[in-house]
């Protein structure tokens, strides 16, 4: 365990290798879960202020179920999510032409519409976060790839060589700043040195 702050990072964070294959999963993680993606406080305040630009990029079937449970819902595992349509794709995501399912917030992100990305919650997969429930004020940063779903993006993370935390690079900055991942970096470093 890696302690930065007030946030306690599993070593397989550093350890395990993982890049993202796109093509093979079909960003299938969003679809396959217990819930939608969970939002964080200021996050729902996004979804509700960008919604109207963000609606042109949704299925019919998305915005038919924003329309019936609204545009965020309270799920008691996992707190405030994104709604799903019958349980299985957020209802916010599409499928592109090849197939892939793409995020209706980060579409419009990308075209300059909006400047909120997505929720961090997905940007930061196969990262979780999770509150002590000791101490609230303490963050646990946990690596966990989906078995099946995943098994493509570990192959080509041991293929290209790159540790988890620096394909999250960006992710991971805008979570907690440039400090933070610079802290997580020379710790990973260090870590790896010794190790040999």
């Amino acid at each position: 365990m890696i302690a930065i702050d007030n946030v306690l990072v599993s070593d397989q964070v550093v350890e395990e290798q993982f890049v993202c294959d796109l093509t093979k999963c079909k960003g299938g993680c969003c679809e396959d879960g217990d819930a939608g993606a969970p939002l964080e406080n200021q996050e729902k305040e996004y979804v509700k202020e960008f919604y109207a630009i963000v609606e042109p990029y949704m299925t019919k079937e998305g915005i038919k179920e924003v329309k019936q449970v609204g545009q965020f819902l309270y799920d008691r595992e996992f707190g405030w999510v994104t709604p799903t349509i019958e349980g299985k794709i957020c209802a916010y995501g599409y499928h592109d032409k090849e197939g892939i399912i793409k995020c209706a917030f980060e579409q419009a992100y990308n075209d300059g519409k909006i400047p909120w990305k997505k929720p961090i919650s997905c940007h930061l997969f196969p990262i979780r976060l999770s509150k002590s429930k000791a101490d609230p004020d303490i963050e646990y940063m946990n690596y966990e790839p989906r078995e099946d779903l995943c098994k493509a993006a570990c192959s080509l993370g041991v293929k290209l060589k790159v540790p988890a935390y620096q394909f999250l690079k960006e992710s991971i900055i805008r979570k907690y700043g440039e400090q933070f991942y610079e802290a997580l970096d020379a710790t990973a470093k260090h870590l790896k040195e010794n190790n040999k």
